[in-house]
C-alpha cells in the first residue's frame, strides 16, 4: 500500500504529466483576433491560459473561458485551436496566467492633492493596469465619486467597480442614526466610522445593520477598541488601531509632550504601540474579533515607508509616474495628514521594523484562528503611489507569512466577502462577473510580476522588463494594461511640462 506521501507524489505526477500534454496537443492560434481596447463583446473567447482562482487553490489549465457580454459562461480545459476557428473575439491566453480582477478594499479618491487638481482619471487608469478591477472607497468627496460610480457601472468611463462608503458622524446618538439613513437615501454601498464615542458609535452600528448597510471602522486613539469592534460587530477594522491598544496595560507609554493631533508624534510613537501590547490579552482580542466575525484589512503598505524613508521616496516608478500634485503632498509639512517624514531617524525605523514583525505575526495569528484578512493600500498618503502600492500590499501579506495562493484569495474571493459579492466576485467561475486579469509570467512565482513596471531581468546579458498586466477585463470590458499606462505616463509628463 503506498503512503499518503507517494499518493501525493504520484498525484501530482500525473497532473503535471497532464498539463504537458494538453500545451504539446493543443497548439495556440497564431494571434489574438477581433479584440480591441475598451470593448464589450456578446462573446470573448480566452483560451489556453492558465487559471489561478481566488478560492485558495492551486493553479489549473491550460483552461479556456468564455466570457458573454459581462458574466463568465464556461471555464473548461483547453480545446483544440481549431475548435474557435468560426470565434470573431478570441484572445490567445497561451503561455498566461489568469487571475480574478484584484480587489483593493481600502482607498480614497483625490481629485486635489496639496491644493492642486488631479483628475479621477489619474487613479482609474493605474488602478486597471495593477488588475485592479473593484475598489471601496472609504470617504472622499461623495458627490462626484457616486457620480463617477454611475458612469463605471455604464461603462462610459476607463474606471474599476466603485463601492461607496460614506462617513457617518453626529454630536449625539440621534444625529448619528439620521446621517446613516442619509447614507441609505444617497445609494451609499456602505458606512465609514472613525473617532467615535462608544455610544455614538453603538447607534451608528444598530442603524447600518438595520438598513443593511456594511461597515468600515478606522478606530484611532479615542475611546472605542477593538473590544468594542467586537461586541457591536462592525464588518471591518482597517489598519491596526484599536487592537494592540485594546492589549495594553493601561495607556501608552507617551511621553508628556505627546500631542495626537501633531503628525510627527502620532506616528513617531505609533511605531513603539505592537511592543506594549499584552501577548496574553492580545490573543484574547483576536479571539473576540474572530468570533464576532469581524474582518481584519491591515493596510500593511501605508506605512512601509517608516521601515526606510530614504527608498519610499525614491521608489523607481515615481519617475515617471507620479503627477506633481501627489509628489507635492509627500513633502515634508505639518500641515498634510501623513507628511511628517522629517526628522525620522535611524531608531524610528529600528522600532517601525520591529512593529511591523509583531504585527504581522498578529495578523497571521488572527488568520490561523479563523478570521478573515482583507487587502487594501489607503494610497495617496506617505509615498505610496495608487495601484502600485497595492501590489505592495501583495508582497508584505507574504512577508506576513501568507502563501501567495493565499494572498491572491485574499486580494480577490476575500475581498469580494467583505463587500458582500461572493457569490459574483472574485472568482474565475461561471455566472461569476467577468472582472478577470491576464499576465504573461506567473505572480504565484513572484508577486513583483504585477507591477505595471513588471520586474528588471537580463536576456542574453541586455536588462528586459517581464511580467506587468497584460489585459485587465472589467465587467466584460476588455483594457490593454500597458496602453493604460502610456497614458498615465503622457498624463505625467504633460503636468511636468506645464511647471518648467
Amino acid at each position: 500500500m503506498k503512503t499518503n506521501s507517494e499518493k501525493c507524489r504520484a498525484g501530482c505526477f500525473i497532473a503535471a504529466a497532464a498539463v504537458l500534454l494538453a500545451w504539446m496537443v493543443f497548439p495556440a492560434l497564431a494571434e489574438t483576433r477581433g479584440v480591441e481596447h475598451g470593448k464589450r463583446y456578446d462573446r470573448l473567447v480566452i483560451r489556453n491560459v492558465m487559471v489561478i482562482d481566488g478560492k485558495g487553490t492551486p493553479m489549473r489549465g491550460p483552461m479556456d473561458v468564455m466570457v458573454e457580454n459581462n458574466t463568465i459562461a464556461a471555464v473548461r480545459g483547453a480545446a483544440r485551436a481549431e475548435t474557435y476557428a468560426k470565434e470573431s473575439h478570441v484572445l490567445d491566453g497561451t503561455g498566461m496566467y489568469l487571475l480574478p480582477g484584484l480587489i483593493n478594499n481600502h482607498i480614497h479618491y483625490h481629485d486635489e492633492r496639496a491644493g492642486i487638481a488631479q483628475p479621477f482619471e489619474y487613479q482609474n487608469k493605474i488602478y486597471l493596469s495593477c488588475g485592479i478591477t473593484a475598489v471601496r472607497d472609504v470617504g472622499s468627496d461623495v458627490a462626484k465619486v457616486l457620480d463617477m460610480k454611475r458612469k463605471s457601472d455604464a461603462g462610459t468611463i476607463a474606471a474599476p467597480r466603485i463601492f461607496e462608503y460614506i462617513v457617518a458622524g453626529g454630536r449625539n446618538p440621534e444625529e448619528a442614526r439620521a446621517a446613516v439613513r442619509r447614507i441609505k437615501e444617497q445609494g451609499g454601498d456602505g458606512v465609514k466610522i472613525f473617532g467615535m464615542d462608544r455610544d455614538i458609535m453603538a447607534t451608528v452600528v444598530d442603524e447600518s445593520k438595520k438598513l443593511g448597510l456594511r461597515i468600515a471602522h478606522h478606530v484611532g486613539v479615542e475611546e472605542t477598541d477593538a473590544r468594542d469592534l467586537a461586541a457591536f460587530g462592525v464588518t471591518t477594522v482597517e489598519h491596526w488601531y484599536g487592537i494592540p491598544d485594546a492589549a495594553l496595560k493601561g495607556s501608552q507609554n507617551f511621553p508628556p509632550s505627546y500631542n495626537y493631533n501633531n503628525e510627527s508624534d502620532r506616528f513617531r510613537w505609533a511605531g513603539r504601540l505592537w511592543r506594549e501590547a499584552d501577548p496574553v490579552k492580545l490573543d484574547q482580542i483576536l479571539r473576540a474579533m474572530v468570533e464576532a466575525n469581524v474582518a481584519w484589512l491591515p493596510t500593511f503598505s501605508t506605512y512601509e515607508a517608516c521601515r526606510d524613508m530614504m527608498r519610499a521616496r525614491n521608489q523607481e516608478w515615481f519617475k515617471e509616474y507620479l503627477l506633481p500634485s501627489l509628489e507635492n503632498y509627500f513633502e515634508p509639512s505639518p500641515e498634510r495628514h501623513g507628511a511628517f517624514s522629517w526628522g525620522w531617524s535611524t531608531e524610528d525605523e529600528i522600532l517601525w521594523k520591529e512593529n511591523y514583525r509583531i504585527w504581522m505575526n498578529a495578523v497571521r495569528d488572527f488568520a490561523d484562528k479563523g478570521g478573515l484578512v482583507g487587502a487594501g493600500d489607503d494610497a495617496g498618503f506617505i509615498y505610496t503611489l495608487y495601484g502600485f502600492s497595492f501590489i505592495s500590499e501583495l508582497e508584505l501579506l507574504q512577508e506576513a507569512g501568507f502563501h501567495p495562493i493565499d494572498v491572491i484569495q485574499i486580494a480577490t474571493g476575500n475581498n469580494a466577502e467583505l463587500l458582500g459579492m461572493g457569490d459574483k466576485l472574485g472568482r474565475v467561475r461561471p455566472g461569476f462577473l467577468a472582472d478577470l486579469v491576464l499576465i504573461d509570467e506567473n505572480p504565484l512565482a513572484n508577486l513583483k510580476f504585477l507591477y505595471p513596471t513588471g520586474v528588471l531581468d537580463l536576456k542574453d546579458g541586455k536588462p528586459v522588463r517581464r511580467g506587468g498586466v497584460k489585459w485587465t477585463i472589467k465587467d466584460g470590458i476588455v483594457y490593454q494594461a500597458p496602453r493604460l499606462m502610456a497614458e498615465v505616463k503622457a498624463m505625467v509628463a504633460e503636468a511636468r511640462a506645464k511647471l518648467k
